[in-house]
């Protein structure tokens, strides 16, 4: 496998422009901030979708990263047309690429899956992923993945040639992955311990109590981003070794 220097591109989809957003980092810089001690000769781009930019060719990134965003899939945004389209594109032409919340969404709708509603409202705080199946980058293994969540909506219909990796009750397609080149969560690897327990007291008072409660309650229990941070740069290179 080629262990030369990757070019990642995060695609920033995050619309959140609230003083609350202001006062964080972006998601570019958290997830460069994830994955950047993991591999410090990587170079990381934020490139913002959500203000029109877009690579000027899919392959001037050697893989990609979509954020979450507080944007649905079906919003008439003029952004979200061209993010489906790259991504058939990066589909097509193999491009390593992992979606993380709006990202697994995104790509799920754009490759001809289903996003709608969480019947059982918004998932908050943090989740777990039971996995039925795993990808051999997906080192250290783990049966269950514990990761930060803030949804309403999830897909319910996996994107043509997907293999559901796992889930849980409140989410049963919270990871999926499309050949050595997609792979996806459901959940915020990005999102420290701390800005989700900012985030959530940001919302209380904007969603319903037992919301903020059950989120709070499940904060109690630690996230283990720095596994899938792991997952994430085998995964590139993998996906990248496999174009060579």
């Amino acid at each position: 496998m080629s262990t030369r220097p990757l070019h990642i591109g995060i695609l920033m989809t995050n619309t959140d422009r609230s003083a609350f957003g202001q006062r964080h980092p972006h998601d570019g810089e958290k997830f460069t901030a994830l994955l950047k001690p993991l591999r410090p000769d990587w170079s990381f781009e934020t490139v913002m979708v959500r203000d029109g930019e877009f690579p000027k060719d899919a392959g001037d990134f050697d893989g990609y990263i979509v954020t979450g965003s507080p944007a649905s899939v079906h919003d008439d945004l003029p952004w979200i047309a061209p993010l489906f389209g790259l991504i058939r594109e990066i589909d097509q032409r193999r491009i390593p690429t992992i979606g993380c919340c709006f990202g697994h969404q995104a790509i799920a709708a754009a490759l001809g899956g289903e996003v709608a509603p969480n019947p059982r409202g918004w998932g908050l705080g943090a989740a777990d992923t039971h996995f039925a199946l795993t990808d051999p980058s997906m080192l250290p293994a783990r049966k269950t993945l514990r990761l930060h969540a803030a949804h309403n909506e999830q897909v319910t219909k996996l994107p043509r040639g997907a293999v559901l990796l796992g889930g849980d009750d409140a989410c049963p397609s919270a990871a999926y992955k499309i050949g050595d080149h997609i792979l996806t969560t459901q959940y915020h690897p990005e999102m420290t311990p701390d800005f989700i327990a900012a985030l959530v007291d940001d919302l209380d008072g904007k969603l319903a109590t037992e919301t903020i409660s059950r989120a709070k309650t499940e904060l109690a229990r630690p996230a283990e981003s720095a596994v899938f941070a792991e997952w994430m740069v085998r995964f590139l290179e993998h996906g990248r070794a496999s174009l060579s």
